[in-house]
């Protein structure tokens, strides 16, 4: 059994066998032939947060599989408050097989992972997405792009998702592009791992204030919301620093014909993407939505040992 708590847990074989795993756990689900090897296992997820994606996709996933998923929000769980995180992993491992927490801080999650027996899965944290850009990688992967052949350009705030993309990206071997004001780029140990990780894969970042130069020939275009959550009071200040790097009709001429245009969701339509992209033929905002149901599915799958059997 093991842990993603960090996009690096994994790494370059057991991310590629993670996404093979998803696509063949989607098609099996396309098909009503659902596995259910995890019949008499349950998964307690952890939300400091709320959701809509991640809430449904790991209820769901869960159930797909056999299982059975308990959520405990706010009202049930206050980590560090009503109880320590210490003393809600030692209760947890007696009653779970694996827990899926949706956390404010990274620290959390880690002190999580450390106490507790059972597997744990990030499911976000301040730091970290992991399970996001597995879904998009994957996504990528369905249209047919080789992780060689990937020129992912992002737009906006370096944020957990950004870190994630990079980190991912560099155990994949992608060409990954940030563009943002220098302020919000991602932290310099980020950029520090990055670049470790190229090492063995060939992967490149390039960093820029300029959002044109970010997405020139880049095939795929993916941005976020400005004032992710637990940044709502910056939110009219970043609107306005934002703004030219907003993905609308006129940067997405800059990039590839046909490049694919990417977004986690919520979507604050009208800010940091128009309607006309968002909703336009290239959009594959959706397709990572859905794929989030799968690609956790084999994320569950490979914590809990049986990546093998599905």
């Amino acid at each position: 059994m093991r842990n993603l708590i960090r996009t690096t847990d994994f790494d370059r074989e057991t991310a590629e066998r993670v996404l093979d795993l998803a696509g063949r756990v989607k098609e099996r689900t396309k098909r009503r032939e659902m596995s259910t090897v995890l019949a008499g296992y349950s998964a307690a997820m952890i939300f400091q947060k709320p959701s809509l994606r991640t809430r449904v996709t790991f209820d769901v996933g869960m159930k797909q599989l056999g299982g059975h998923s308990i959520y405990l929000g706010p009202s049930e769980i206050s980590m560090g408050v009503r109880e320590s995180v210490s003393d809600i992993a030692h209760n947890l491992e007696r009653w779970v097989d694996i827990i899926i927490a949706r956390v404010f801080a990274q620290s959390h999650v880690e002190e999580l992972a450390r106490v507790a027996k059972p597997p744990v899965i990030n499911a976000l944290s301040d730091e970290e997405h992991p399970c996001q850009v597995y879904a998009d990688f994957l996504t990528l992967k369905e249209k047919g792009l080789k992780w060689s052949e990937i020129k992912l350009a992002y737009l906006g705030d370096g944020n957990n998702v950004c870190v994630s993309l990079m980190l991912l990206g560099a155990i994949l071997g992608i060409e990954m592009r940030v563009g943002g004001p220098k302020k919000y780029w991602p932290a310099p140990s980020y950029v520090e791992e990055f670049e470790k990780l190229a090492k063995n894969s060939g992967a490149r970042l390039h960093l820029t204030e300029d959002p044109r130069e970010a997405v020139r020939t880049a095939n795929a275009v993916y941005t976020d919301i400005w004032a992710s959550m637990g940044w709502e009071n910056e939110a009219a200040e970043r609107s306005g620093i934002f703004r030219p790097y907003q993905v609308n009709s006129a940067l997405m001429a800059e990039a590839e014909k046909n490049a694919f245009v990417m977004h986690d969701l919520p979507a604050h339509r009208g800010e940091e993407i128009t309607d006309d992209v968002m909703d336009g033929a290239t959009s594959i905002v959706f397709d990572q939505a859905e794929n989030r149901l799968h690609v956790q599915k084999a994320i569950i799958l490979e914590c809990l040992g049986f990546s093998t059997e599905v």
